[in-house]
């Protein structure tokens, strides 16, 4: 007689899990606005504080570079001494910060302050993960949770747009940093009360201040270099500073391996799920970042659309990241995660071979054809976000959940510094070849946006104009088609490095693999 196994029932969540999840994404949904509403508001800031061009630039990226060089500290640190303390910390350094923000009165001042609500963003991220993972302990509730969470940080890109366009239409610029103080408070007073502390139970030895940083050096050249060098070409400084990254890279490396108790449990890589999946993270941001970059720019300075209207064009991809997480949760329980996540790479693929059909002169159908190339690529990204998020926490061992989150949000941050450069990179190359600029117009050469500023003073401005337009459609198609080739080709690595007879050859070879998660998503 064959004795049947019992399933286990699903346990359904409780008020408090879901209160706390409602709490846990709020400032992760504050920190993704905050990385795109600024863009709205440079020209206010350049008219009030008159930075010169490289200041702009800090202003710019100094809040992401500040994320993606402390995000592995953050996240040690939390292990250490409780996520729960530090997300109130970075809630409460976050609130202040935005006040100075919003009242900064000099370039430098607000760069500064720029800065600092990246070292408070940084404190937030792994936070929110780490205490995820110890408040659903059920793995179909955890996926459910991080389709949510992945859900707020698309959603926050969405509404970065929508947000500061309106903000900016009715208030002066600092508005879009006092956004961020009442939330904060509201989540000073509701985490206390909803969102329990996790203690790992394992103690940790004394934090190796040179291994900190190294860390921050590192990340912050590498992110800096690949910026630069897509910005400006193979000059020196960047290059040589790309290179400064990736020997600090290798310091840093070698030296978690000597340490008894390293900042970064890099044993973690030799898991083919753990890695394959934080490839997979990267690469899903890096395309949607890519197309948001290049989509915003195309219905605000070609179609000539409001920030308003071209950010509300762009909502459905954020709601479909959302649903698509959700549904994530869902089919994992009966597909395998190696089909799952690839298939959501694909998406992004699909979704830019929608965009690479866009022709100069489509009018109103050229906006409907890009919002359904965004929710496409959103869809991919929702699947691949929710199931890889799952996968790196459910790799690493309990005790070291908020370093795991610091590299899944790593991961993120770097893909949404590689979607914006690289891919920005091929649609500024083929924009400056191709317009046909006017004697002494050569700025209007440099980007769309100084075109249709020059286009407006000059009585030849029309023919400028039509000409910049057309490039920038054109640099758009290259861009669709260097986005399909980069997501197809992270969906082949990622199938063929998850799929069971993969994992099955490797797991030998694996220190740790014990901890592997099962790439089928069934119990």
């Amino acid at each position: 007689m064959t004795l049947q196994t019992a399933q286990p029932v699903p346990t359904r969540p409780t008020s408090r899990q879901w209160a706390a999840l409602a709490v846990l994404v709020l400032p992760v949904l504050l920190i993704s606005v905050d990385m795109t509403v600024l863009s709205f508001a440079l020209p206010a800031i350049s008219e009030a504080v008159s930075p010169t061009g490289t200041q702009l630039l800090w202003i710019v990226d100094g809040y992401s570079l500040a994320i993606a060089g402390l995000l592995v500290t953050m996240g040690t640190l939390g292990d250490r001494h409780g996520p729960r303390r530090m997300l109130l910390i970075g809630s409460a350094a976050f609130g202040v910060v935005s006040l100075l923000a919003a009242f900064a009165d000099s370039a430098e001042a607000l760069i500064a302050a720029r800065i600092a609500l990246g070292v408070a963003g940084a404190t937030l991220m792994p936070s929110t993960l780490s205490l995820l993972r110890s408040t659903f302990t059920d793995r179909e509730q955890r996926r459910t949770a991080f389709a949510v969470w992945a859900g707020g940080f698309a959603a926050g890109g969405a509404l970065g747009p929508i947000v500061g366009g309106w903000l900016l239409e009715h208030f002066r610029w600092g508005s879009v940093f006092l956004l961020n103080v009442p939330f904060m408070v509201a989540l000073l007073v509701l985490a206390p009360i909803v969102v329990r502390e996790h203690r790992s139970g394992t103690e940790h030895g004394r934090l190796d201040a040179p291994s900190v940083v190294v860390s921050i050096l590192a990340l912050t050249s590498l992110v800096y270099g690949v910026k630069t060098l897509a910005e400006h070409g193979p000059a020196l400084v960047p290059v040589a500073t790309f290179l400064l990254g990736l020997a600090l890279a290798v310091v840093f490396v070698r030296r978690q391996l000597r340490l008894d108790d390293p900042l970064l449990d890099v044993d973690l890589f030799r898991l083919p799920v753990f890695r394959s999946s934080v490839v997979a993270n990267l690469m899903s941001i890096c395309g949607m970042t890519g197309m948001l970059f290049a989509t915003s720019q195309y219905l605000q300075l070609v179609l000539g659309l409001r920030p308003l209207h071209a950010g509300l064009l762009l909502l459905p991809g954020a709601v479909a990241t959302f649903v698509a997480g959700l549904v994530a949760a869902r089919l994992a329980r009966r597909l395998r995660l190696d089909v799952l996540i690839a298939t959501g790479l694909l998406l992004g693929t699909a979704g830019y071979a929608v965009m690479a059909l866009l022709r100069p002169g489509a009018g109103d159908g050229a906006a409907v054809q890009l919002a359904v190339a965004f929710v496409v690529l959103c869809t991919g990204a929702g699947l691949a976000e929710t199931l890889t998020n799952d996968a790196i926490l459910s790799a690493a061992p309990a005790d070291r959940a908020g370093a795991a989150s610091a590299i899944s949000e790593t991961a993120y941050e770097v893909g949404a510094v590689l979607g914006t450069t690289v891919l920005g990179s091929v649609l500024n190359a083929v924009y400056r070849r191709e317009v046909d600029v006017p004697a002494g117009a050569e700025a209007a050469r440099e980007t769309l946006g100084a075109a249709v500023e020059i286009s407006a003073m000059r009585p030849d401005g029309g023919a400028l104009l039509a000409s910049a337009r057309e490039a920038f459609t054109h640099g758009l198609d290259a861009t669709a088609v260097a986005g399909a080739v980069l997501t197809a080709a992270a969906a082949l690595l990622v199938w063929r490095s998850l799929r069971p007879a993969s994992r099955g050859a490797s797991r030998g070879a694996s220190r740790g693999a014990s901890r592997e998660v099962d790439v089928t998503g069934r119990a």
